[in-house]
């Protein structure tokens, strides 16, 4: 089984974005996990249960985020659908601004 973390980071002020609700679901749309960053924009344990192999998508609500900090933004949730194949863990990053997004496989 695979572990799953995250850390949201708020590109347009250089820090950590707290307060984002973030789900996890997998195959069938089952919820997996779930969990609000931390004030470092983290949340270390997405799947308390792990992960077996398949595909998940993390979603994370910035449009709450975004609307409590007084800015007007695009995307009022972000969803990245990744594949879990092996046994290590999987670290989802994202890297946010009110027009624009990146993300990729962290360790």
């Amino acid at each position: 089984m695979s572990s799953l973390s995250t850390h949201v980071l708020d590109a347009v002020g250089g820090v950590p974005a707290p307060g984002i609700a973030v789900t996890v679901t997998g195959p069938d749309d089952a919820p997996v996990g779930a969990g609000v960053t931390n004030e470092d924009g983290r949340i270390a344990d997405l799947a308390p249960g792990g992960l077996p192999h398949g595909i998940y998508t993390i979603s994370f609500a910035t449009g709450e985020y975004f609307d409590r900090i007084g800015v007007a933004a695009f995307y009022p949730k972000v969803d990245i659908t990744f594949t879990v194949a092996d046994e290590r863990h999987y670290h989802v990053p994202v890297l946010l601004s009110p027009f624009a997004f990146s993300t990729y496989r962290g360790s």
